[in-house]
């Protein structure tokens, strides 16, 4: 090992992982250390329920992920990473057996709606469709880093993103097309009368025309296992196992990076109260199952969909969100949802199938919501209490023990609320700064956020880059 090191990575999510080969790549000495005993963070795949069934914990369908600039310009299919999209990337069913769809074809999608609200659905993609790569590098940007590469493209849906989804939704005439936006803004954690939830709606419809909502085969660790492969591949070094409690413990380094909570690395790296205004939002309760067959959902559909979002109007979807961050659990909740063992056979034995749900719920929330959430589930798939073989129930507790970055239970790494959906961690030039100049953040509570696409810690890369070029 060098006597001092170029950059310590500490904490091997994606946003980690990508921020250690993005340094390797440039010749840099480096080396990651992760508390846990596998790397992954919120991209990890594990045994959950029973032997031969392959659970995502956390992230396991990944629009942001294929779509990524920053995984895009990496081979990481070389190393094991095979994306496998569903026939439809999302459905969203309704009492009546119908469902609204978010097809990668527009055409379908807007069908889906009715006919009332197709066209006004194809004006609002028509001015970014066939422009994904150029828009997913503004899209996924940050500030501090000069102008877009289409300042009007930018500009443009920087004016539909800054909306409440409650606010965009008014243009559309009837309920499916309020409803399926405002599911895919449930993806924020936030309520959709929110400043900024109709950005994310907006983003995962256009990611799933461009590049769909795919799964990689395997599990959502095959993601970290193809970064972590490469990085070494890069003359990187990984250690597991390994927490850190300050920084004097780690070995000698031009730079520290953290893919960790803004008051994790406060208070590994003495920093104090520096992040005391930075909120952490509403937590979730999550069930994985192992199932003795498909879900049977009326809407046919939704066999066909790698992720169903189950919550049938705007309305409920959004009194759910509400209660949630309002500390309150929702008796009825929005239920995002998905199914990998339709595309993936290694998740489950011959025959049998994954699935998994998550309810949004109050951070630090210690209630159980599983008999909420599959009397939910139960509204659109009669009969789903019938599969389940085993299912492993994890709340926010169990969900902060699992990753130390979801604070209470918060897999955003930070509400999506306020100024704090733009300016995260804090009000700074570069947000991948600290106060300390060998010490950085690249976790998702830096721009752009929550999401498998390592974009987070692309950008702290550079940043860590500009600042070791500038000393020498």
């Amino acid at each position: 090992m060098p006597s001092m090191l170029d950059a310590v990575v500490v904490g091997a999510g994606p946003n980690g992982l990508t921020a250690a080969v993005e340094l390797a790549r440039r010749g840099l000495a480096v080396e990651v250390f992760e508390a846990a005993g596998t790397i992954g963070g919120g991209a990890r795949t594990e045994e959950l329920t029973l032997p031969g069934y392959r659970h995502d914990p956390c992230s396991a369908v990944h629009p942001l992920g294929v779509g990524s600039p920053a995984f895009r310009a990496m081979p990481l299919a070389r190393h094991g990473l095979e994306w496998l999209h569903p026939e439809l990337p999302l459905a969203h069913p309704f009492p009546d057996g119908t469902a609204a769809v978010l097809a990668r074809s527009v055409g379908e999608t807007a069908m889906s709606l009715g006919p009332r609200d197709a066209g006004t659905y194809r004006r609002l993609v028509a001015p970014y469709l066939g422009r994904w790569d150029t828009l997913a590098r503004d899209f996924l940007r940050t500030q501090w880093n000069g102008l877009p590469a289409d300042p009007v493209g930018w500009a443009r849906f920087g004016l539909h993103a800054a909306q409440p989804v409650s606010l965009l939704t008014r243009r559309f005439r009837d309920e499916k097309a309020r409803a399926i936006l405002a599911g895919m803004a449930g993806h924020a954690i936030a309520p959709s009368g929110g400043f900024g939830t109709a950005g994310p709606a907006l983003l995962f419809a256009l990611a799933g025309h461009a590049v769909g909502w795919p799964v990689p085969r395997g599990g959502s660790q095959a993601i970290s296992d193809a970064l972590g492969s490469y990085l070494r591949e890069q003359g990187g070094a990984i250690h597991v196992g390994v927490e850190v409690k300050r920084l004097d413990e780690l070995p000698p380094a031009r730079a520290y990076v953290f893919d960790t909570s803004p008051t994790a690395l406060a208070r590994i790296a003495g920093l104090g109260d520096a992040y005391r205004r930075f909120r952490y939002g509403a937590g979730v309760f999550k069930v994985d199952y192992a199932l003795d067959g498909p879900v049977p959902w009326t809407a046919q559909e939704a066999r066909r969909a790698g992720t169903v979002h189950v919550g049938p109007t705007s309305g409920e979807i959004g009194a759910a969100l509400r209660a949630a961050t309002k500390g309150h659990a929702p008796a009825v909740p929005f239920l995002i949802t998905a199914q990998p063992s339709l595309i993936d056979d290694s998740r489950a034995p011959a025959g049998k199938h994954t699935f998994w749900a998550y309810g949004h719920v109050p951070r630090g929330w210690d209630g159980d919501a599983t008999e909420a959430i599959e009397r939910q589930i139960e509204r659109f798939a009669p009969g789903f209490r019938d599969l389940v073989l085993a299912r492993a129930v994890a709340g926010p507790p169990r969900i902060a023990a699992r990753n130390a970055n979801y604070v209470d239970g918060d897999i955003a790494c930070g509400a999506f609320e306020g100024l704090q959906t733009v300016i995260r961690p804090k009000l700074t030039r570069v947000p991948y700064t600290t106060a300390h100049p060998s010490v950085f953040l690249c976790s998702s509570a830096t721009p752009p956020g929550p999401g498998v696409h390592g974009m987070s810690g692309h950008h702290a890369a550079h940043a860590v880059w500009r600042r070791l070029r500038g000393h020498g």
